[in-house]
């Protein structure tokens, strides 16, 4: 079985709620020494074990499962460093406003890396009275498209969903939009400064 809950963490979390191996053991009804061998790497916690495990340690699944706590360092929050990820099973958008351990359809999703626009993605922005008329230069079939537009600004995050055998355009207004983001089927997202 792979480490898929590490056992450093287990002891820290244990330790952090001044529980002893024993206790721990108690409440999810195992040995002491299961304890110690999944704290050692010896052994893993069996699956059925993982949900009591996670809330006799204060934790979500999710955080036991990625290995590391999730913390909000992110307390003054910045629209600008917004992180997106997208389902592969469902095609779920998720918007976070910084890290974030996000999980959809029982897998855990990696934040969407925005590249410079290619020849293939291309995006004209156009100033129409005090908005952006952003259009992207793309196939729309059912099997590669444009799935949605947004504009990050300072103070939100405006998305429009497209759909296939539609237009690749939107509209947004101008004030503080810093950003455009469009998302391929295909290729992923695609980035463009406004400023």
């Amino acid at each position: 079985m792979n480490p898929y809950i590490t056992g450093s963490m287990i002891r820290r979390l244990r330790e952090e709620r001044k529980l002893t191996q024993l206790q721990l053991a108690e409440r999810l009804k195992v040995s002491d020494k299961a304890i110690s061998r999944w704290e050692t790497g010896r052994g893993y916690p069996d699956i059925t074990l993982t949900e009591p495990l996670a809330a006799a340690l204060g934790v979500s699944l999710i955080e036991l499962f990625a290995g590391q706590d999730v913390v909000n360092t992110n307390r003054s929050f910045q629209l600008l460093k917004t992180k997106l990820y997208v389902c592969p099973l469902c095609g779920n958008l998720i918007l976070s406003s910084g890290e974030a351990v996000v999980s959809c359809c029982g897998i855990t999703l990696p934040a969407l890396e925005a590249d410079p626009a290619d020849d293939g993605h291309a995006c004209r922005v156009e100033r129409v009275e005090d908005e952006y008329y952003v259009s992207v230069g793309h196939d729309m079939s059912k099997t590669h498209h444009i799935s949605f537009i947004a504009a990050l600004r300072d103070d939100g995050c405006e998305l429009k969903k497209l759909y296939p055998e539609g237009p690749a355009e939107a509209r947004f207004k101008i004030g503080g939009a810093r950003r455009l983001l469009w998302y391929c089927n295909r290729h992923g997202l695609f980035q463009l400064s406004l400023h």
